[in-house]
């Protein structure tokens, strides 16, 4: 199986502006576009691991682009997308993007119960009660917002901290919060009825520059996101999980959590393949489909591209006979 971790394309009137975590980002010059390529890589602690995982890049820009769809259909919200044109690649708007990312949790869990367990009870300007156990359902969902490191950790930030850095307005804070407690309230919903449950996720925003605020990046997909099995949430002691918080558990057993001097653990093929199938199994019961196993290549990606491109300049500049 072959795993796409690195693209360098060289297409005229594209140009690599960035390369993320997971995605690697081109701008259509001149044209106010992005091309963002879902790529098979995976992180943890904010550290790229060194191996790729076969079919997962198609997953998030599958689920994505599906849940970024029903986003809009629902008017909750303008989002960035414009077309799909590969199964791991969408094309959309370019945006400012806000430098913070909105956490909604509906659960104690992951680092915010690793907090909590050492006595931190003060978060992002919330206060929270003592005497909650880990997995325990908030009884409504929090909003945790962080800083967006290019590098590094993301660091929590309160709303008031958010207007006083200058990362936004009240009024962007405030309609940015909004909108993420709506979209998770709908990815709630989708999760239930597939017998999941959304347990936390994040929400990034960019602004146009007319002034409107959409949804940017990824939506509820499991490297975004947090899934539980419904049934295993009261019967088993640890809830089944669908993301890849196993990953990280994982790591931390190995003595890794992202922390300076610390030697990154081998990772065996079947490990890899474990990850793979699980990131499958997601898209299995949130798409209600299996998800068709295609080892594309970077020619595939490449074709792709150059064919949108050359789309568009045909719409620009009709042929006439």
């Amino acid at each position: 199986m072959n795993a796409i971790v690195k693209t360098d394309f060289q297409i005229p009137g594209v140009k690599k502006i960035h390369t993320g975590k997971v995605r690697d980002i081109y701008e259509v010059e001149g044209k106010d576009l992005l091309v963002v390529i879902a790529t098979d890589r995976i992180s943890a602690f904010d550290v790229v691991l060194p191996v790729g995982i076969p079919f997962k890049g198609s997953v998030l820009n599958e689920v994505a682009f599906d849940f970024l769809g029903k986003a809009e259909a629902a008017g909750i919200c303008d989002t960035w997308i414009v077309n799909k044109i590969h199964p791991m690649v969408t094309v959309g708007r370019k945006v400012k993007p806000f430098a913070i990312e909105m956490i909604v949790r509906g659960y104690l869990t992951g680092s915010l119960w690793r907090e909590y367990n050492k006595g931190v009870r003060q978060i992002c300007g919330l206060t929270l009660p003592d005497g909650m156990e880990e997995f325990e359902m908030f009884e409504m969902p929090i909003v945790t917002p962080t800083t967006k490191a290019e590098n590094g950790h993301d660091e929590n930030i309160s709303p008031e901290e958010i207007v006083a850095q200058g990362l936004a307005t009240k009024e962007e804070y405030e309609e940015m919060e909004n909108v993420a407690i709506q979209l998770f309230d709908m990815g709630t919903e989708v999760a239930y009825k597939k017998g999941l449950i959304l347990v936390d996720t994040k929400y990034e925003f960019g602004k146009t520059d007319c002034g409107e605020i959409i949804l940017i990046d990824e939506l509820h997909t499991p490297d975004s996101s947090r899934y539980w099995y419904e049934d295993s949430y009261w019967t088993a002691k640890t809830p089944r999980s669908l993301d890849k918080e196993f990953v990280r558990q994982w790591l931390i057993s190995q003595g890794f959590k992202g922390e300076k001097n610390q030697q990154m653990p081998e990772f065996t093929k079947e490990f890899v393949e474990e990850i793979s199938e699980r990131y499958l199994e997601l898209y299995d019961n949130i798409m209600g489909e299996k998800l068709v196993k295609t080892d594309y290549s970077l020619e595939e990606i490449e074709a792709a591209i150059k064919d949108f491109i050359e789309g568009m300049e045909e719409v620009e500049h009709p042929k006439t006979d």
